[in-house]
């Protein structure tokens, strides 16, 4: 599309937020943009002659043009969002990773088994996860066989199947790994709990469990059971062992996101932590190669879109280098100092280290 041509349409271009979508002759989607302003924003990339080569090369292969007005520039920030994923276009930063991270899944079967997975079944099974460390899935669902008694066999535990008394308990039973709900020894209800105290676990909050076994403890102490009181005691040291093997960056802190950059003309680095209760549970660092002349404000907001979705982060504030737009309801913080500022510059290093990375490996070939 020339300019002559464009200016042919400029006029009726909306002067409103929305996203606008540029075609090839091929008639695909080469590009999706966002605007708060969609003729202001289309426009510029007619009316003037771009310094970037990336940005002249789209302009060239654009032979049509379609938008979409919504109510808000953050509707058209999440719209952009999904048609990138939809359409996939090649002037669109990408966030890859082919990685095959590791998750625990929450199987969606009657007293659910809960394991280490690398494939995600569309079967109704609950994900947790990704975790960036095998070995940090292995510690917790190791630390989780500790404390929490679940069932490990594959037996099909219906309702049904237990009134008719199919199933005998088995040696998991007997050496306290399980409560053997095979046999109507434990509750859907009581089965139910464990399974949210694992959901509470990993987002790194211990302070249910720990307080139901103090009580367990006392009751067993109570009536004289003190083998099962000894028992429930050593639970509870596993777990405080467990709390204090995590990395608490700061007691002041709850639920936060941390969000650093690196750049330079070719691509981004990317350093993204979650913060629950003071202790970090992710830190991930990822590569995002620049497509057309991105500022480091829509790299990162990019970024912690899918960063966010990826880890399952409800987190209200993420901590920033500089300011970015995000959703209205999410606190943006550019820390100037204290805690916040360390756990930056903390990420900031494992940016530093991915870009170092990028040099040597770049250099090597």
């Amino acid at each position: 599309m020339t300019k002559q041509e464009f200016s042919l349409i400029a006029a009726s271009l909306p002067a409103k937020p929305g996203i606008y979508k540029y075609y090839d002759i091929n008639d695909q989607i080469i590009y999706v943009g966002k605007a708060k302003n969609i003729r202001k924003r289309v426009h510029s990339y007619f009316s003037k002659i771009s310094d970037q080569f990336k940005t002249q090369k789209l302009v060239s292969e654009i032979v049509k043009l379609e938008y979409a007005i919504v109510d808000s520039e953050q509707d058209a920030f999440l719209l952009e969002n999904t048609l990138i994923k939809q359409y996939q276009p090649k002037y669109n930063m990408m966030l890859k990773d082919d990685k095959s991270y590791p998750h625990i899944v929450i199987k969606n079967e009657a007293f659910p088994r809960i394991f280490l997975t690398r494939r995600k079944i569309k079967d109704g099974s609950e994900y947790l996860g990704p975790y960036t460390s095998i070995d940090q899935v292995r510690s917790i669902l190791d630390f989780i066989k500790q404390t929490l008694p679940f069932r490990s066999c594959n037996l099909k535990l219906t309702q049904d199947n237990i009134t008719k008394g199919k199933f005998k308990p088995c040696l998991e039973y007997h050496i306290g790994n399980c409560k053997a709900p095979c046999v109507g020894l434990q509750t859907t209800e009581e089965y139910a709990w464990q399974v949210q105290q694992v959901r509470e676990i990993l987002k790194g909050k211990l302070g249910e469990i720990t307080k139901h076994y103090k009580q367990e403890m006392m009751q067993f102490a109570a009536s004289m059971q003190f083998e099962k009181a000894a028992i429930v005691k050593k639970k509870i040291e596993f777990i405080s062992q467990y709390q204090s093997k995590t990395v608490v960056v700061s007691t002041q802190l709850d639920n936060t996101d941390i969000c650093s950059l690196l750049s330079n003309t070719e691509a981004a680095f990317i350093n993204y932590m979650v913060i629950v209760q003071g202790s970090i549970i992710h830190t991930h660092t990822i590569t995002i190669e620049k497509k057309l002349d991105e500022t480091d404000e829509e790299v990162m907001q990019f970024a912690l879109i899918g960063l966010r979705e990826k880890f399952n982060s409800h987190s209200r504030e993420i901590i920033v280098p500089f300011a970015i737009s995000f959703a209205p309801d999410i606190r943006i913080t550019v820390p100037k100092s204290g805690d916040k500022k360390k756990l930056l510059d903390l990420s900031f290093q494992n940016a530093q280290y991915a870009l170092q990375d990028y040099k040597r490996k770049k250099h090597c070939f």
